[in-house]
């Protein structure tokens, strides 16, 4: 299976100059207009497809328009049914088509109208939804559609916004050996095409997909610099909730060491290559407790908020395991009482509840209890294990032993 990309002129005040992309553009006022000369589809069962109370077709018609002026591409059937050849025209003919139909959507209408052609959006299949990513100087709510070549057409470049076309298999296109420009949400599709071995298994696919889901990209900084995280990482709940207006100053990796303040109650300190984070959870007037503090002490010691009143663990307890933190807290924190609740203990540390759910132990005895905050239904997991009542409305956000928070699913 290859795609059509197609290259964009180059503009200096466009932010995707050069890049190569698919053929599409911005929905029109007018493309309500087109309605007339859809068939296989009409705006309520489009719309229920996109899930919108109305114009759903619009996007359709849109598609097939823009197709046809950047790249002379025309999904249309004449009276028989069958897809029109627009290479069986006189020379010249499509040329003066395309130039008419970029006059505006009137004229389409009117070249139709004249043909016999009506626009074949049963050819169309919906395939995903994406938002461009707060914080961008230009934002794009963009659904993407899939479409077999018709037959009896070539592509043909408009010259202008669009100055070269090239066909090629996905895999293929982001391959970094090509060097193509490719933006996020291009690499992301072509890479999403890559897992069909065929057009008609990808046409397949798409039709039978139900309850297409918004993927929004989040901007967040690491070390390759700042880029846009998409909604499959491990980075992704934890941007949104740092950094919901997408400034992106949030973190996609999590160096050792690193210091995050996860919320006014909680501060997280990333844990050392095959070690859990450590968490400092606080209420009011300077009671912190420190959860899992590492054996390099130290680090917490200066990342803490304030004196730590209370170290605890996930870990099972035994006497190597209550002897390293004894240890740690003669060291670093002497003030602290070392503490080992059993499932269903709570703690007041000051205007907030830590409460102890039991965990099911993991291989090596790790996270025999897990750590809920009531007031912002944040569980801390341990290494392992899933609590006795996970719900919605104890739980709203899970803190695992290495990795990024996420939300719940219930």
């Amino acid at each position: 299976m290859e795609v059509l990309l197609l290259r964009r002129a180059e503009k200096a005040d466009d932010q995707n100059s050069g890049a190569s992309v698919f053929p599409g553009g911005v929905v029109d006022t007018h493309d309500r207009s087109l309605h007339l000369m859809c068939k296989g589809l009409d705006d309520r069962a489009a719309s229920t497809r996109l899930g919108l109370p109305d114009g759903g077709l619009d996007y359709y018609a849109a598609a097939v328009r823009e197709c046809f002026e950047e790249a002379g591409i025309l999904f249309a059937s004449d009276g028989d049914e069958r897809l029109v050849e627009l290479d069986r025209l006189p020379d010249g003919r499509l040329e003066a088509m395309r130039h008419a139909a970029e006059q505006g959507t009137d004229a389409l209408l009117a070249m139709c109208e004249a043909q016999g052609w009506l626009l074949a959006m049963d050819r169309l299949a919906y395939f995903s939804h994406w938002l461009t990513p707060p914080g961008m100087p230009r934002r794009f709510d963009t659904r993407f559609f899939v479409a077999e070549m018709p037959p009896a057409q070539d592509v043909k470049p408009d010259g202008r916004e669009i100055v070269a076309h090239m066909w090629l298999k996905p895999a293929e296109a982001v391959d970094p050996a090509r060097g193509l420009k490719l933006m996020n949400v291009t690499r992301r599709t072509l890479k999403q095409l890559a897992a069909f071995e065929s057009a008609e298994h990808c046409m397949a696919h798409a039709r039978a997909l139900t309850g297409i889901p918004l993927n929004m990209p989040r901007l967040a900084d690491g070390p390759a610099g700042r880029r846009a995280v998409n909604i499959d990482e491990a980075a992704y709940d934890e941007i949104g909730r740092l950094d919901p207006e997408g400034r992106g100053d949030a973190r996609y990796a999590l160096d050792a060491g690193l210091v995050t303040q996860l919320s006014a109650r909680i501060r997280r300190v990333a844990g050392e290559a095959g070690l859990p984070h450590s968490y400092f959870v606080g209420g009011g007037g300077g009671h912190w407790a420190l959860i899992d503090p590492a054996p390099l002490g130290s680090v917490q010691a200066g990342a803490a908020p304030g004196p730590v009143r209370w170290l605890l663990s996930t870990a099972a307890r035994t006497e190597e395991s209550a002897a390293a933190l004894e240890q740690l807290r003669s060291s670093s924190w002497p003030d602290a009482t070392v503490l080992w609740p059993e499932p269903g203990d709570a703690l007041d540390i000051g205007g907030a509840t830590l409460r102890a759910l039991h965990a099911r132990p993991a291989d090596d005895g790790s996270a025999a209890r897990q750590f809920l905050l009531a007031e912002e239904r944040f569980l801390f997991t341990g290494a392992a294990g899933t609590p006795a009542v996970r719900t919605n409305d104890e739980i709203e956000w899970i803190a695992p032993a290495s990795s990024f928070i996420f939300r719940s699913i219930g």
